[in-house]
């Protein structure tokens, strides 16, 4: 387990979680410092990423400092053995798995567990989530936000899925206590392109459209 604990207060200056899938480690030391000289703070790798292990263990052993590292598409407790082991700070699942969410809140590790409807949603937060992941919020956008958030507004939802800079701010304005990002913010292109500067460029639009804590 990761021997420094995730930071909410580094969340907060920026919460957005941006969403490591399928790049392979020598790109992700490329861009860790770049998302962190940008001003974002929050990164997951997911588990089905070749290497995920590897890569979550090299970031918090050499990249820390300012980010909060963890580890997404967490779905079983094995997963969350080998995502622990390998030091992430906070954990991100697309599904509402009891056992996990229930393993988490035992270690008072950050659990950030998807879910969709209501009821779905309410049951993650009552297990103990951190944050609800919802997820997919591609169809529902940001309306939805709003209306869990009017009967519920003591849940913390992080949307994920569909979110965009064209679209965060809206998010933020519904409700949202925190966004996930996968493409949207790692661009596929700049990486595939190694345009390194061009991409910290990126993640900075990212952190001047976020609404003023």
């Amino acid at each position: 387990m990761s021997k420094t604990a995730f930071s909410w207060e580094l969340f907060n200056k920026a919460p957005i979680v941006g969403i490591v899938r399928g790049l392979s480690l020598e790109e992700v030391k490329q861009i860790l410092p770049m998302y962190r000289e940008a001003g974002l703070t929050t990164i997951e790798i997911t588990m089905n990423t070749p290497d995920a292990e590897k890569i979550i263990q090299y970031a918090v052993e050499n990249e820390q400092h300012g980010l909060n590292i963890g580890a997404g598409t967490v779905c079983t407790k094995d997963d969350l053995k080998k995502a622990l082991e390998a030091g992430a700070q906070f954990i991100v699942t697309p599904i509402l798995d009891k056992k996990v969410v229930k393993a988490c809140v035992k270690k008072e590790i950050p659990i950030f567990p998807g879910a969709f409807t209501p009821s779905e949603i309410f049951k993650a937060w009552s297990l103990g989530a951190s944050m609800v992941k919802v997820f997919p919020a591609t169809q529902m956008g940001p309306s939805y936000i709003k209306e869990l958030k009017a009967p519920l507004n003591q849940l913390k939802l992080l949307p994920t899925g569909g979110v965009s800079l064209d679209n965060m701010v809206d998010f933020f304005k519904a409700g949202a206590d925190g966004v996930g990002m996968g493409g949207q913010l790692l661009d596929k292109k700049l990486i595939q392109e190694k345009d390194w500067q061009k991409l910290k460029t990126h993640f900075s639009q990212f952190i001047k459209q976020l609404p003023r804590r």
